[in-house]
């Protein structure tokens, strides 16, 4: 169990700089081929040369056997315990897309898929079709009305966007309209309190009308939406643990779980080198810099073995440009795991390796799901990871007399 309010109370100012890098749903399953996970296929020398002075473990994002989604396991790296601020998927992709949220707003993700003659879904991403055709398809939504609310769409990347429902007494309190798997058809939305019946009709009246509208478009001839919420209240880490802190992630949902506990986000390039060189220009301005990398996440969703292990491969040739940087620590692991072999997010725990010149030197000789194991940190929730980072830049005070 970690007590993250006392930690926060012991937190100080200090002038160290800590770099969180977050490579989105690392954690991986041995190939069936080979009996590797990708970290231990990737060739991967810069990550392993540091490893062997790092303190290493592996971390469990909400419990164990448990999935998480993307926002709960970045909530716990950040310092929140996941099952105490719920945050939908909607507001995290709204802040993240530049939305302005309103207290009358109920925010959902989006996703364009693919449905057959059935109105089964055959592909949830619609083949992830490019940003220019989902600015597109957005457009011919975008004149949608419904009865008891204003409807705004806004595109997000490849197959994403966000939808806004904006009027009185809407609640966030609804089930998703994703069945989370292909082989089935979109579900209609339900309200999960009494309150939000008259928020459910709105919604699936929009669904109904977007249905008509793209059903000749191919292959993002659906849509699907989750994570309905309202703005949460929610205290930011300047408050919580005196930092100064900043985001460097390219996908909206990334930016928007960073804005929404007080983050600046800053604007980068596409690639791990285009992010470090925005690391490099800011390296001056900010005492905690959030870095993430998206591929992993997506190939493992697509089960796409290969392609995860060269985007390690690609990392690991820029990790040296991180590490001229010089942070006072430095933290390598992922938010959550996402394996090839099951093209999703799993419950599996997840490798993490911590470098500071106070941290011990487990002497582990490569960083991986199996090495992990045997590193002096152990298995831990990952709600640890900040009082950690926090303890090696000697940000904390001492705990009593």
């Amino acid at each position: 169990m970690v007590d993250i309010e006392t930690v926060a109370g012991l937190s100080m100012k200090t002038d160290s700089k800590i770099v969180l890098l977050v490579v989105d749903g690392l954690g991986g399953l041995p190939s069936e081929d080979t009996g590797l996970t990708e970290l231990e296929t990737a060739s991967k020398p810069n990550i392993d040369k540091l490893v062997g002075e790092c303190e290493c473990g592996l971390i469990d994002p909400v419990a164990l056997g448990v999935t998480p989604g993307s926002g709960p396991s970045h909530l716990a790296l950040f310092g929140y315990d996941p099952t105490k601020y719920e945050i939908g998927r909607g507001v995290l992709e709204a802040l993240g897309v530049g939305f302005d949220l309103g207290p009358k707003d109920v925010a959902a993700r989006g996703n364009f898929c693919t449905v057959n003659e059935e109105g089964i879904v055959v592909d949830r991403r619609a083949g992830r079709i490019p940003t220019e055709k989902t600015r597109e398809l957005c457009g011919l939504l975008k004149d949608i009305k419904v009865e008891g609310a204003e409807v705004m769409i806004v595109p997000g990347k490849i197959h994403r966007f966000v939808v806004v429902f904006r009027g009185d007494d809407l609640s966030g309190d609804l089930a998703d309209s994703d069945p989370q798997k292909e082989g089935k058809p979109p579900k209609q939305v339900k309200a999960l309190s009494p309150a939000a019946e008259r928020t459910a009709r709105i919604v699936n009246e929009f669904i109904d009308k977007a249905r008509n509208i793209l059903k000749d478009q191919h292959p993002a001839n659906m849509l699907l939406l989750r994570g309905f919420a309202k703005h949460p209240d929610i205290p930011t880490m300047g408050e919580r643990f005196k930092l100064r802190p900043a985001a460097i992630a390219t996908y909206p949902m990334y930016r928007g779980v960073a804005k929404l506990v007080g983050m600046d986000v800053l604007d980068t390039g596409t690639t791990f080198g285009d992010e470090i060189e925005t690391l490099k220009r800011h390296w001056n301005d900010y005492d905690f810099f959030y870095v993430h990398v998206k591929e992993t996440d997506s190939a493992g969703e697509d089960g796409n073995f290969g392609r995860r292990v060269e985007v390690l491969e690609a990392l690991d040739r820029d990790f040296p440009k991180l590490l001229a940087l010089k942070p006072d620590v430095l933290v390598l692991t992922g938010d959550h795991s996402t394996p090839a072999r099951l093209k999703a997010h799993s419950w599996h725990p997840v490798p993490v390796m911590l470098w500071s010149r106070w941290s011990r030197r487990d002497g582990l000789k490569t960083f991986s799901e199996r090495e992990c194991r045997f590193g002096s940190l152990g298995r831990f929730p990952t709600l640890g990871i900040m009082p950690l980072m926090l303890a090696n830049a000697l940000k904390l005070s001492k705990f009593g007399a």
